[in-house]
Parts: C-alpha cells; sequence; structure tokens
C-alpha cells in the first residue's frame, strides 16, 4: 500500500478503525465479562494469541509467564518500536450493572486495561495491513500483573520482550479527560513505588505502670510524626514525594502495654535522586528515634517499580502523530501524578513515552479503580488510530 499524501494516511486510518471498531468493543466486553488478576491471566493471553493468529501472525506465548509477544515485520529493514498493554484486572466487586459486568465474584476491570487490550489488539490489525509501508518493525506486547507489588513488565523484560528495542509506547485510559482528547507529560509522568513494614519491639507491661514497660506504641507514633518531616524538611520542594501510613496496629486491649506495635506504607517518588533520599532518611528516623525511645525495630524496605520517565523525542514524535491524525487542539501537556506504572521496566531501558486517551462519558464524572467505573468505549477506536499513525510516522 502506498499513501503519499498525509491526508491519505489519515483516512485510511480512520477508515481502517471504522471497520474493525464493533469488533474491538466486543472483544473489550468478553475481556471486561472474564477479569483475572495479577499472573492469572490465562484466559486473556489464549484470546490475544487467537486474535493475533487469525491475522496472520505467530505469537509467543508464556513471556513473563503468560505474557504474549507478536512481531509485526515491515516493509523495508529500520528499527523495533514496542507498543504494550496490560491485561489485568484488579480484586474488587464490579458494582456497574452493565449487561457485560463481571461474571467473576471479587474481580473486575475497574482501570481499563479490557480497553487496553482490544486497543492494542486493534493497532495490530491495522498495522498489519499496513505493514509494507514500514521501515521497521512493530512489537506488540501484551503484558499481566501490572496492578500487583510482583511486576508482569519485570518479568517480561526479564524474558527478553525489551531487546533490540529502539523505541517504546504505552498508554492509559484517563477518566479525567472527555473522549477524543489525548494528553501527555514531559519527564516523570508516575512516580515510583516502594513500600515498608516496621515492627517496633518493646517490652510488655500493665497501663497503670508504664515506668515499668518499654512502650512500643508510642515509639510507633513518635517514627510516624518524625517521618512526616522526611518531606517537609529533607526533600527539596522542587523534588517532593509522598510518604503515607496506610496501616497501624498494636496490642489487644485497654490496660496492657504491649511487647510490639507494626505500621506499613508506601513512599513515592518522581526521580532516581528523591528515592534514594528518601529511603536513607526512612531507615535513620525509625533507628534514631527507636534508640532514643529503648524499643529495637524491624524494617521491611521494599522497592517496587520505579518512577515512569517519557523520553522528550519520543513524546514528540507521539504529539506530532495525534496531531495529525486529529487536529493539534486535541491533545494536551499535563502534569505528572504521583500514582505507579510499571511500565516504567521498559521506560529505564529504552526511550519511551505514555500516551493518555481521554476516556471520560458525556455526564459522568468517573475514576480508575472504582467499583462504578464505566469508560466510553469510544475511546477504543481513537487508541488505535492514535497508536497506528504514530508507529507509522516513526517507521517511514
Amino acid at each position: 500500500m502506498s499513501l503519499d499524501r498525509p491526508n491519505e494516511l489519515t483516512r485510511a486510518i480512520a477508515d481502517q478503525v471504522e471497520a474493525i471498531e464493533p469488533a474491538l468493543i466486543a472483544l473489550r466486553r468478553d475481556i471486561h465479562a472474564h477479569p483475572e488478576v495479577g499472573f492469572e491471566t490465562v484466559r486473556t493471553a489464549a484470546l490475544v494469541a487467537s486474535e493475533l493468529e487469525r491475522i496472520g501472525l505467530k505469537p509467543q506465548r508464556g513471556v513473563g509467564r503468560v505474557g504474549v509477544v507478536a512481531e509485526i515485520e515491515g516493509g523495508a529493514p529500520g528499527p523495533c518500536l514496542l507498543i504494550r498493554a496490560d491485561m489485568d484486572a484488579l480484586p474488587m466487586e464490579e458494582l456497574t450493572g452493565l449487561p457485560f459486568a463481571s461474571t467473576i465474584p471479587g474481580k473486575m476491570h475497574a482501570c481499563g486495561h479490557d480497553i487496553h487490550t482490544a486497543t492494542l489488539l486493534g493497532a495490530g490489525m491495522v498495522l498489519k495491513n499496513l505493514a509494507p509501508m514500514l521501515r521497521g518493525s512493530v512489537r506488540l506486547v501484551f503484558q499481566p500483573a501490572e496492578e500487583t507489588v510482583e511486576s508482569g513488565a519485570a518479568a517480561m523484560v526479564a524474558d527478553g520482550a525489551a531487546d533490540g528495542v529502539a523505541m517504546a509506547l504505552a498508554f492509559h485510559n484517563r477518566p479525567e479527560m472527555p473522549v477524543g482528547r489525548f494528553g501527555y507529560v514531559r519527564g516523570a509522568s508516575t512516580a515510583s513505588s516502594d513500600e515498608f513494614d516496621v515492627i517496633i519491639h518493646g517490652r510488655s507491661g500493665h497501663a497503670a505502670r508504664p515506668h515499668a514497660a518499654v512502650d512500643p506504641i508510642v515509639a510507633a507514633s513518635a517514627m510516624i510524626m518524625q517521618l512526616q518531616t522526611a518531606i517537609s524538611r529533607v526533600m527539596d520542594p522542587s523534588q517532593s514525594a509522598v510518604l503515607t501510613i496506610g496501616h497501624i496496629a498494636g496490642g489487644s486491649t485497654h490496660n496492657i502495654i504491649p511487647d510490639s506495635c507494626m505500621f506499613q506504607g508506601t513512599v513515592r517518588c518522581r526521580s532516581a535522586a528523591s528515592r534514594d533520599t528518601m529511603e536513607a532518611t526512612f531507615r535513620r528516623i525509625c533507628e534514631g528515634v527507636g534508640a532514643a525511645m529503648g524499643v529495637t525495630c524491624e524494617i521491611s524496605y521494599i522497592r517496587g517499580a520505579p518512577a515512569l520517565v517519557n523520553d522528550d523525542g519520543v513524546v514528540d514524535a507521539a504529539v506530532r502523530s495525534v496531531s495529525a491524525q486529529f487536529g493539534a487542539d486535541v491533545i494536551d501537556q499535563l502534569e505528572g501524578r504521583f500514582g505507579a506504572e510499571d511500565f516504567s521496566y521498559f521506560s529505564e531501558r529504552i526511550p519511551s513515552c505514555q500516551l493518555l486517551v481521554g476516556a471520560s462519558q458525556p455526564g459522568r464524572n468517573d475514576r480508575v479503580h472504582n467499583s462504578d467505573y464505566q469508560p466510553d468505549e469510544r475511546c477504543i477506536g481513537l487508541g488505535v488510530a492514535a497508536l497506528v499513525r504514530t508507529a507509522v510516522d516513526v517507521l517511514s
């Protein structure tokens, strides 16, 4: 296929997306009705592989345990562009009442990964048709376990999914933006996600005789209050972080000072330097307060996904392509957030960009990770067109 003028390419992509959009919505609804969490995405991966085989690709199964990878070879040699979609759902009950609502109790696609999977399948269908135009190849990566501490992206990278790739794209539905709009972030789009568990050991005793005990609850309270100074007095305000205590437990009744107390939480940072500073400060505060109050501490500090940092060159390419396909007035530069996204395991190795795709239905005020989340399904076709146009442009 030869499309010499930009308008011809725009129309060809739009026409092909329109033709497959009903089928993509049906695929999305099938996946939505059968949510799978973490590395349990066996049925979803099988459906993905079947669709890829149907269009003439040869998917590789079992990458990163249950991930799927397929390569679309262009008509001439060139770089490899990776496009990734996540497939997993969340462990929560769905309350939408939709005809295609989850059939699995306690599991729901509340983050739109069903949308992502259908979108990347659609992009694969169109790019397979346009493959003779490409100078290089497109690697489609369908990833499990984005929502879990044990990362599916890390597992797929370890299995070679990122090998030989020159640049990478990801995308995420954004219910805060109306359908038809797109967004991007320069620099850090999301934050690193680290978790901690602290157990404080004291000495139990009668509540009426605290001098004869060593109170771990008071020590835990002092640590928690001092940890907030890590944000306000240690971090550079322009490179801030988030530290949240999400769980605290200690003691069993009114009149006993317990032997131990524990608290758990998360630290989010948007740069590697901030991440190192926060961990060192966290340990220093807990150990210092513990020594001052005569308790001992067990600290478990586990690093999760790093920050997702977008590459300016790939961002510029994606913005140009979206603007060429839809018009320059549909895409906005947005601020980064402190949520986590394990596409960062790809972005720390490869120049990358995560594109944000508006998904809000008119009259609704949805948010992801909500039991009533209902994205506008038109974002599937729009996402397909944006990804295809970007792939064709960067591989031309």
